[in-house]
């Protein structure tokens, strides 16, 4: 087939054509139903009887009820069988290689170096053990430390902390910080109200929720700021703290964020940052010079580490050096040339995880840190900014499709689209868009609740996609768009080329129905039968 031929069969009349698709359905069996008894992937070798005695030591120190009775039901099966069993399961999913995944908007969906995994996985990486002693693990020590020297850097704080496991784990942590601080004052009783905005991450709010505060959700102004009249009217001595995402979910940058900040601290209270949305603001902006006490990052969104499905993942703490004796512990500090582990005072808020976290994913993190350099690093945040634009430009050209708020401005990261027009002239909604969007193998994604902004779909672009690959996600839209147009019905049955079709949404709204594990899902089945 000559370049031409190709030209012609990618695209029509400059747009480019959509890329055939179907996912392959292989109906597997969850991998308990797959165990035979016997079955052997592999022989685990006899105890040595030395450690057989000690562990009978250990045993007899444990209170009864914690002791096991019986062996663990692990499913068992052959090497071979158990890698048919995750290929096939991986071949009806869909991720981040080997999709256009710009729709996954407020996950920041980007590229992992292979060479990054490589490193996490080699053996001096993986075989390290949590139990060892800080003499035999100053490498993995060593990058904590000058990962925790960038992210002060890229945030102008003055204390990091790498415990938490993701992003909303870092945002209580922030929070428990928040409520220490006010206690070692004498204040904790008096400040029992923290604000936020709605269109901040969910998170900060459920997390000062979980903390015991009482939240005030403030709603945007016409042009989508948050409402700074609203906020002067909501401070006051009681005012714990102020935490804020900015750009917010709909991707834009509050320019007077500052004035906010000076407001929360006129009555006394914390100000914090959710950086989860910090693509875009790498080298640029920080949150020092907002003048916040407390922000975080996410490892496994900005420093493109793995999502993995919800774990593992870091959530890094970053505070000022008042409130650094408060942070988790321990605390990786340098003592000359080596590195040790640092347990604070009774001020710290303690551990919130095991250990120091999850190391592997600071190594990847770090890794791609020092590949890109300062300059880089402001270079990611300028590419993912201007791949948005220019999405947004394309996307605002299919008819039904608006970005509410702040007309005729730039967003930063992402945008907030609303299919309102589209839905109103063909009754196809937003979420019907989405399940359509998986036909063609990509994702897409609504918007939190509750939806603000009606039909809503945000949509993320990073740095990691080409423009080929804009193109290509646009194209779907603008696919669907015409489909809805001239067969809604289509659209309406939609999954087809899935592995999953239609899926009935009763069962996700009947808790007694909900079986998250395989212990529950055989506990339902006994007493309500296979129906």
């Amino acid at each position: 087939m000559s370049m031409q031929d190709i030209s012609r069969f990618r695209f029509t009349d400059g747009q480019p054509n959509l890329r055939r698709y179907h996912q392959a359905r292989w109906d597997e069996p969850v991998i308990f139903e797959l165990s035979q008894a016997g079955e052997r992937g592999v022989l685990v070798p006899e105890v040595e009887a030395a450690i057989e005695a000690a562990g009978h030591d250990v045993l007899a120190t444990l209170p009864a009820g914690m002791q096991r009775k019986d062996a663990p039901a692990l499913p068992q099966l052959s090497q071979n069988r158990t890698l048919r069993h995750y290929l096939r399961l991986s071949q009806e999913n869909l991720g981040a290689d080997f999709n256009v995944d710009v729709g996954q908007g407020t996950c920041t969906m980007k590229y992992n170096p292979k060479i990054n995994e490589q490193l996490a996985r080699a053996p001096k990486m993986s075989e390290l053990h949590p139990l060892q002693h800080e003499d035999t693990v100053q490498g993995i020590l060593q990058v904590m430390y000058a990962m925790e020297g960038v992210l002060k850097e890229v945030s102008g704080m003055d204390a990091i902390n790498l415990q938490p496991r993701s992003g909303s784990h870092a945002i209580y942590a922030n929070m428990a910080i928040i409520r220490a601080w006010h206690e070692s004052r004498g204040e904790g009783a008096q400040r029992d109200e923290v604000i936020t905005t709605i269109f901040s991450h969910p998170s900060d709010a459920a997390c000062a929720k979980l903390m015991g505060y009482k939240v005030i959700t403030l709603y945007p102004d016409e042009n989508g700021y948050p409402d700074l009249e609203a906020m002067r009217a909501a401070v006051s001595p009681r005012t714990a703290a102020l935490i804020i995402t900015n750009p917010e979910d709909t991707g834009i940058f509050n320019p007077r964020i500052r004035e906010w900040v000076d407001l929360a601290h006129s009555v006394g209270a914390l100000t914090c940052y959710d950086q989860a949305n910090a693509n875009g603001l790498m080298g640029i902006a920080r949150a020092r010079e907002a003048g916040f006490d407390l922000c975080h990052f996410n490892l496994h969104k900005t420093f493109a580490t793995p999502h993995a499905c919800g774990g593992p993942a870091v959530g890094a703490m970053c505070v000022t050096e008042a409130l650094a004796p408060f942070l988790p512990r321990p605390r990786v500090v340098q003592d000359g040339q080596r590195y040790r582990l640092d347990m604070g005072d009774d001020r710290s808020i303690g551990k919130v995880s095991a250990f120091l976290g999850t190391a592997s994913i600071v190594l990847r993190a770090y890794a791609w840190v020092m590949n890109l350099g300062a300059d880089g690093l402001r270079e990611v945040s300028e590419i993912a900014v201007l791949n948005n634009n220019y999405m947004m430009a394309e996307l605002l050209k299919i008819r039904g499709l608006t970005a509410p708020y702040a007309e005729g401005h730039r967003r930063i990261e992402q945008v907030r689209y609303s299919w309102a027009g589209l839905a109103a002239d063909t009754g196809i909604h937003s979420d019907e868009i989405g399940i359509r969007a998986a036909d063609f193998g990509t994702h897409y994604w609504t918007s939190h609740h509750p939806y603000v902004v009606p039909e809503p779909a945000t949509i993320e672009p990073t740095e990691a996609y080409s423009r080929a690959d804009l193109d290509e996600f646009v194209g779907i839209m603008r696919h669907i768009a015409d489909e809805a147009r001239q067969d809604p019905a289509k659209v309406k049955g939609a999954p087809y080329n899935c592995p999953i079709h239609k899926v009935q949404g009763d069962y996700l709204d009947d808790p007694a129905r909900w079986a998250i594990t395989w212990r529950a899902w055989q506990r339902k089945l006994r007493e309500h039968g296979a129906a």
